[in-house]
């Protein structure tokens, strides 16, 4: 039986054509759930994707603390010659980082990937919500 993680990766990369690839990582950077798309040549090993998991979910602590100054962060994102990635911080009405969502799109994408992100993602995001939620917090 796949995990809710594994699932909801699976239903980001068939959002659009240009995600290469979608990962949840939990508050401490472990994956919790990957999918790549059909046919793709991974850019990264697994464990290079591992390593790029724990420094993102540190970033997005640091993002976190200056949600009171400067409003609710969508999303973050880097432009590398070979390919965009994006990381989108899951948290509580606190602003307690619970899970972070790592995409990587292709580079010809790049001038939609603000809407992909916005009007196709973060929906999904949303909607699946509670099932984010960890308990005992």
């Amino acid at each position: 039986m796949k995990s809710f993680f594994q699932e909801f990766c699976e239903k980001v990369i068939a959002l659009d054509s240009s995600i290469r690839f979608a990962g949840i990582a939990d508050e401490d950077g472990h994956l919790v759930g990957t999918a790549e798309r059909k046919g793709l040549k991974p850019i990264m090993s697994p464990e290079e994707r591992a390593q790029y998991a724990i420094t993102a979910a540190t970033r997005q602590y640091t993002r976190l603390r200056w949600e009171y100054l400067l409003g609710r962060i969508d999303y973050a994102m880097s432009h590398y010659a070979k390919l965009a990635r994006a990381t989108i911080p899951i948290a509580d009405e606190n602003s307690r980082l619970s899970y972070v969502l790592l995409l990587s799109f292709d580079i010809d994408a790049d001038k939609n990937i603000h809407d992909i992100i916005m009007k196709k993602i973060k929906p999904l995001v949303r909607k699946n919500a509670s099932k984010f939620v960890i308990k005992g917090r």
